[in-house]
């Protein structure tokens, strides 16, 4: 009687033990069920905010890009208009990529967050010497990479207009200033960071080359 009191005991206390054992793991996963659903609402909503945020900082860069071209044109509709253009040194156009901008002056941060830049110290663009542009390669610049040689580049500044083709590209480190060089003849460089599509800050620069063909 004792052994099937036992018996019945040992099999009440396993059944007991087996029982906490299955709300236990039905506690721990719902826990770690908690646990997902809670991450997976915190990446979605942080993947909200992040496309709000970049989707309106290239909203206001664009709004900021249209009034510069505004701003532009209404100067340039001046007769024999003096002085440097207000915002902008000139306007850029590359019809193969869509491209249409009023290009600043300087490669501050700024200037390259509102357009592409000029170089300071290099050549201006038409003048005889090489005239260097740079632009990130998200925005503005994101396409240069499909120019081949023979693609037109137009250029205006003070009421000029300037005709210029691709003549070759190529792949640089950082460090390699010899794309910066002066030039006896009128020729327009273009950077930007490389390769396109890469998450960071890209460890080469693409550079596009272009010679004067003719002034009007």
């Amino acid at each position: 009687m004792a052994s099937a009191d036992s018996a019945l005991g040992g099999e009440k206390l396993l059944n007991q033990l087996t029982e906490r054992w299955r709300r236990l793991r039905e506690l721990t996963g719902r826990s770690h069920r908690g646990i997902r659903q809670y991450f997976a609402v915190l990446l979605i909503s942080l993947g909200a905010l992040l496309s709000l945020y970049v989707g309106g900082t290239y909203l206001w860069m664009y709004q900021q890009q249209r009034q510069l071209m505004h701003e532009f044109q209404t100067q340039n509709a001046v007769a024999n208009p003096s002085g440097p253009r207000v915002g902008g040194l000139t306007r850029i156009s590359i019809p193969k990529i869509n491209l249409d901008a009023v290009i600043l002056e300087g490669t501050s941060h700024k200037s390259l967050i509102l357009g592409p830049a000029h170089l300071r110290n290099s050549a201006l663009p038409g003048d005889p010497g090489n005239s260097v542009l740079a632009a990130h390669r998200d925005t503005f610049f994101r396409h240069i990479y499909e120019l081949k040689p023979g693609d037109d580049i137009f250029v205006e500044r003070n009421g000029q207009h300037y005709h210029y083709v691709v003549t070759g590209k190529r792949v640089v480190q950082p460090a390699d200033l010899s794309v910066l060089d002066t030039t006896s003849e009128s020729r327009l460089t273009l950077i930007t960071c490389y390769p396109v599509y890469f998450i960071g800050p890209a460890p080469e620069r693409l550079v596009v080359f272009a010679k004067l063909a003719q002034r009007a």
